[in-house]
């Protein structure tokens, strides 16, 4: 699933490591997460969501649903 993860939490100006440590996870999660390679929990995609001001809507892209 892809996302926008990368550019909202650099337009955050917000490190990996520093995110991951807001959502108790590893920095290796966070990056896994953000090159695709990893879908989250739920729980952690409101908690990306929220450590980013954000959405989880906004935060992914579901490429299954086309109109």
């Amino acid at each position: 699933m892809k996302n926008h993860i990368r550019e909202l939490r650099k337009s955050a100006k917000i490190s990996q490591e520093e995110l991951a440590k807001l959502c108790n996870v590893t920095r290796q999660t966070i990056n896994a997460i953000e090159n695709d390679k990893y879908d989250p929990t739920l729980q952690l995609a409101f908690n990306i969501a929220s450590v980013l001001d954000t959405t989880v809507d906004e935060l992914f892209i579901n490429n299954a649903i086309r109109k």
